[in-house]
């Protein structure tokens, strides 16, 4: 070839339409930088160079011997063919077999009195151990030790692959195009870090990187190699978050400070309990923030039950007090009803004050009354708005967040549409942040006639290494201190298919618990009759992600693999049979995503004000759903749920003074993965031990995707969970980088890498302000 392939050329130009085409459609590997960043899954080591009477059966050997014989035989009726080649090495005998149209070439190669080097798995075939298609290498005169040595020690790339395109063949294609990289002297690839961080840190070329991952002589070759190419995934996305933080202190905002002796203290006054020490500093944080005049961009994040909802309601009425409107994005109706209940009962007679008083005239800057009768000036009007709202209350919803007599809006993504026009949008809160991607949040920040401030919620609390990858333009405030008052909740997994008598006794713990006086949750993963919150028809499916870990034994994958096929308990069924069972006499119902949203509603009110004994419901209580009253949990299938969403779930009982119960049913068996997860809910109450859990068994690209834009995660080597350190040194690094150059000016091979890295979807979400 007489030039080297850009990173960016089409691999039909360089390996032909056929195998361009497999990696295209399978693999989603499109071009050369594609290819060359396919990194191998792992490495086949050949093997202990061995004796060929000491072979061991289904282990990796390597051997050396002489060909003894070799002979092409016809099977099949003569329609096949094979080659059988016997070798010696004074010690033993063994022979190897080889299928196909290159038996010949074989054959030229394996002549009788050559010796040479044989690698493969040992078999065994008609009682005569054997190696089925070896690597295999002749040796010259003057071959010795060394040679054998680096043969048998040579570390092989095996690449994830798919059943039309082996590993081998994907082997043969980089080594193609890294063949033709290397002749031109690597023309036209760029190295996005900067000389003196690659010098500095000790770091080895791209070049070589790439060849030593491709392939490496040695283990100590693939760690060179990795280690270069995580800085270089950690450093290239870590810039592209510093840009976005530093083009968002360029952008003007409102200054909204809180009045003295206005809604903010008038709130704070009516609290019937202290804040948390941790409220309290979250909370400066933020007021330090909204009273700059560039938008505040912070993460939230904290146990369950620590208060987040308080501290977003406090940053609202701050804003409120400074003339602006505040709203808050929740991900379901469910939740957008709950908070808008909860925030309505914090507020009390603040809430609905401001909407006695229309008469009075309007002051046009800030759209509040230029006079209010006493006592009325401190309130706001609080509405929600979803899109299943009749027409008569949206529009009035509507009017009032247009005129500002509305204060506070909770709605789900029907706030995103254009009709919704606010009066002066000055601070968005988006609750379960994990659920909206960036462009959902930032459609509904572009609705500001300034940007509004934005505060980012999550229940899920996330490592601080996964903080700053997924959330790297957000500064971040931790809330890991429980309000006063809450109670312990004791966690318990229940194996229904080993001690079904446990599942009876679980029964009688939620009926002991209503007979004190409280209520229960009973958790399905789908709602029934097809009525999947995925879609009709899903029901057999898995609700939430699953993971992939080895089995124990071939007993417990066995069990496990026939539970799991079984169709995950319904919401529809299991109402139906504890009503007329274990539950008989108790006052249960139902709740899940397909009932009409009046109906949901109607059914929370009940329940929240005690007219339900036991809720059986999917995870729409899974956040949010705030009644003190609830003590026990039963979730059932639980090993259906990932490790983060059980402790969201657990954390729906347990907020008042009365202690709450958990139990985790499931049918899987003891020594099972699914076991393991389920016991690592029960041993701690720590969300954020559970969230590294949660993150070490699922793909770091998950996360990333939902956070960047929904497609593919661009990390294929930096895991976010065990490369903590490149990670924080790649931020410290990206952050001095834009402080110095925020366009990249100085720097043309990192603004190439951050194109290649941001495609044109993902490059106009992360640059939006």
């Amino acid at each position: 070839m007489d030039s080297v392939p850009a990173l960016d050329e089409p691999l039909k130009k360089i390996l032909g339409g056929n195998t361009a085409k497999v990696m295209a459609d399978h693999l989603d590997l499109h071009t050369v930088g594609d290819l060359l960043h396919h990194y191998p899954r792992r490495y086949a080591e050949r093997g202990e160079l061995t004796r060929l009477s000491d072979l061991p059966l289904d282990e990796h050997v390597t051997v050396v011997a002489q060909v003894a014989d070799a002979r092409v035989l016809k099977f099949n009726n003569g329609k096949g063919q094979r080659l059988e080649v016997t070798l010696t090495d004074g010690s033993g005998r063994l022979q190897l077999v080889f299928f196909g149209r290159s038996i010949y070439a074989h054959q030229k190669e394996l002549l009788p009195g050559r010796r040479g080097m044989f690698a493969g798995k040992v078999g065994v075939f008609r009682q005569v151990r054997q190696l089925a298609h070896p690597a295999y290498e002749m040796l010259g005169k003057d071959d010795g030790a060394e040679a054998v040595a680096a043969f048998a020690h040579h570390q092989r790339p095996l690449y994830p692959a798919c059943a039309q395109l082996e590993s081998w063949k994907i082997e043969k294609a980089v080594g193609t195009v890294l063949d033709s990289m290397e002749a031109t002297g690597w023309e036209g690839l760029t190295d996005p870090l900067p000389p003196a961080l690659r010098d500095g840190r000790g770091l080895t070329t791209l070049p070589d990187a790439l060849l030593k991952v491709h392939r490496p002589s040695t283990k100590a070759d693939i760690a060179v190699a990795r280690e270069r190419l995580k800085w270089d995934e950690a450093f290239v996305l870590q810039v592209a978050l510093a840009r976005r933080r530093h083009s968002d202190t360029q952008l003007p905002a409102v200054a909204r400070r809180p009045t003295p002796g206005g809604l903010l203290d008038a709130f704070d006054a009516r609290l019937p309990f202290e804040l948390t020490e941790g409220q309290r500093t979250v909370s400066r944080e933020i007021f330090e923030d909204l009273a700059t005049e560039h938008p505040m961009h912070r993460l939230l994040q904290g146990e369950v039950g620590s208060g987040k909802t308080m501290v977003a309601l406090r940053a609202m009425l701050a804003v409120v007090d400074a003339g602006g409107q505040a709203a808050m994005l929740a991900p379901t109706e469910v939740l957008a009803q709950q908070h808008h209940r909860s925030i309505v009962e914090m507020m009390g007679d603040l809430a609905d004050n401001w909407g006695l008083w229309r008469g009075a005239p309007s002051d046009e800057e800030g759209g509040r009354p230029a006079a209010a009768p006493d006592g009325a000036g401190q309130g706001t009007k609080v509405v929600l708005l979803t899109g299943s709202m009749g027409t008569a209350a949206r529009r009035s919803a509507l009017l009032d967040l247009a005129t500002g007599e509305a204060g506070i809006v909770i709605g789900t993504h029907a706030l995103i549409e254009d009709k919704v026009l606010f009066h002066d949008l000055g601070l968005v809160v988006v609750d379960e942040q994990h659920r909206f991607g960036v462009e959902q949040r930032d459609a509904l920040r572009a609705k500001g006639k300034q940007p509004p401030h934005l505060l980012v919620m999550t229940a899920t609390p996330i490592p601080r290494t996964v903080a700053m990858t997924v959330f790297g333009d957000l500064e971040t405030s931790v809330l890991d201190q429980l309000p006063a008052g809450r109670s312990p909740i004791a966690s318990h997994v229940v194996p229904a298919q080993d001690k079904p008598h446990f599942l009876a006794r679980a029964w009688e713990r939620v009926r002991e618990e209503v007979a004190a006086g409280h209520q229960a949750y009973v958790v399905c993963p789908r709602i029934g009759d097809d009525l999947d919150e995925n879609g009709p028809g899903k029901g057999g499916g898995k609700s939430t992600e699953s993971t992939t870990s080895t089995k124990s034994s071939e007993a417990a994958e066995s069990t496990e693999a026939a539970a799991d096929k079984r169709p995950p308990l319904a919401v529809l069924e299991i109402a139906e049979r504890l009503a007329a069972g274990p539950l008989r006499g108790l006052r249960v119902e139902i709740l899940h995503g397909r009932l009409q949203p009046e109906l949901k509603d109607e059914v929370m009110r009940r329940f929240a004000a005690g007219e339900v004994d036991v809720l059986v419901a999917t995870t729409v209580i899974e956040v949010g759903v705030n009644v003190p009253n609830a003590t026990a949990m039963v979730i059932m299938d639980a090993d259906r749920f990932g490790v983060s969403q059980l402790h969201q779930l657990r954390g729906r009982v347990g907020r008042g003074s009365a202690p709450g119960l958990c139990l985790l049913v499931t049918e899987m068996p003891e020594a099972s993965p699914a076991r393991a997860r389920l016991n690592a809910v029960a041993g701690t109450l720590d969300g954020f031990e559970l969230s590294r859990i949660d993150l070490e068994q699922r793909r770091e690209g998950d996360v990333l995707g939902q956070a960047q834009s929904g497609v593919r995660s661009s990390l294929r080597m930096l895991a976010v969970i065990e490369d903590e350190e490149v990670i924080a040194a790649a931020r410290e690094e990206a952050s001095a980088v834009v402080a110095a150059d925020p366009d990249l000016a100085e720097l043309p091979a990192l603004r190439t890498a951050l194109d290649a890295l941001l495609d044109a979807e993902r490059e106009r979400y992360l640059d939006k302000g």
